[in-house]
């Protein structure tokens, strides 16, 4: 559990701002122009020689995106720090409480977070030529402080050699069907920004009621959203109750016995934004790994190698995978999110007692 000091709850104190467009303040100063990526840039980008990136997305993912900045941009390597959304919002609060400032460009899994850190003028303004041309005002902040890098949904999945097509739930509700007692396995909000975003969209759609149900069926409970995938490929577990839907792309594609199932309620729909941080110690190697990062080329990368969604206009979805205008949403609301963290948490954990 995150060190109270640094709670999202402490740190916003109830503030109703949006994260996208619409962040409360009393004056706002105009948004920045966008910002081409120039050789002037490229070489002060050079010169400081490398960029420090903390990021929620899978290792392997966050890895290989890094190797294909490094090889566009010769001479600037690429420090990858990867973990869980909420402890990398502890661990940039600690850092930042102690006056360390190591991190330029982070990405989140909660985007929440960024609530928190555009209030605290944590965040720098910048914004890439391609968020201005192509990224539409909901997916951006409208202070240019951050924007969507990627998202993904949180889905039912099964276990196709231990369950029939024809016998796999539909929906939520399906899930409370007795026949899936002892079989079902979900990840935990207090440790992972994915399912954090999931149960609240699930708990306000389908009611805390839906959790105390399912809660009967001696659910196993894992920590990251990239587990209940896991726990389902090797069989450990027959359904997922929550979890991410690009492990469950990556691992189907690769050969693996499980199938997604998109509830016929709407699946929670999560955003991962991407900024810089103003106390950057490398400001302009992250202006240029920001700038590269909303690309359509890394935003490919992203889908392809990834599994996960852009919101680029001019990205392509890959072929055999459902398009994201095909499934029906829960809405999100980042900044709902924020104000009833703790109450989420909370309640989960006496419904589950984990």
């Amino acid at each position: 559990m995150r060190n109270e000091k640094f709670s999202r709850r402490n740190l916003l104190k109830g503030s109703a701002a949006l994260v996208f467009g619409a962040f409360a303040s009393p004056v706002r100063a105009a948004p920045p122009e966008a910002s081409p990526v120039t050789p002037a840039l490229i070489e002060a980008a050079r010169k400081e020689g490398k960029v420090a990136w903390y990021t929620s997305v899978d290792l392997p993912v966050a890895e290989k995106i890094a190797k294909t900045f490094e090889a566009k941009y010769p001479g600037i390597t690429t420090r990858v720090e990867r973990s869980g959304a909420e402890r990398i919002f502890q661990r940039i609060g600690q850092e930042y409480g102690s006056r360390i400032y190591a991190v330029d460009v982070v990405n989140s899994s909660d985007a929440a977070h960024f609530i928190v850190w555009k209030r605290d003028g944590w965040l720098a303004p910048y914004v890439p030529e391609d968020i201005a041309r192509h990224y539409s005002p909901e997916h951006r902040d409208a202070d240019g402080m951050f924007a969507a890098w990627r998202a993904w949904l949180s889905v039912i999945g099964y276990n196709t050699t231990l369950v029939k097509p024809e016998e796999a739930p539909k929906s939520f509700a399906d899930l409370l069907d007795p026949k899936w007692n002892g079989k079902i396995v979900k990840g935990h909000p207090s440790y992972s920004g994915t399912i954090l975003t999931a149960t609240y969209q699930m708990s306000r759609d389908l009611g805390w009621s839906y959790f105390e149900k399912l809660a009967k069926q001696n659910v196993l409970q894992v920590q990251s959203s990239a587990e209940p995938p896991k726990k389902l490929a090797l069989g450990e577990r027959a359904i997922m109750a929550d979890g991410n839907e690009y492990n469950l792309f990556l691992l189907k594609e690769s050969g693996q016995p499980v199938e997604i199932v998109y509830a016929t309620e709407g699946s929670p729909l999560i955003v991962g934004p991407n900024g810089i941080f103003a106390n950057a110690p490398n400001p302009n190697a992250a202006r240029l790994f920001q700038s590269w990062m909303f690309t359509v080329e890394a935003q490919q990368q992203m889908i392809e190698v990834g599994g996960l969604r852009s919101l680029h206009a001019l990205a392509t979805e890959k072929l055999g995978r459902k398009p994201l205008k095909e499934i029906k949403l829960m809405k999100d609301d980042a900044a709902a999110v924020e104000r009833e963290s703790e109450e989420i948490k909370a309640h989960y954990t006496q419904i589950f007692h984990v």
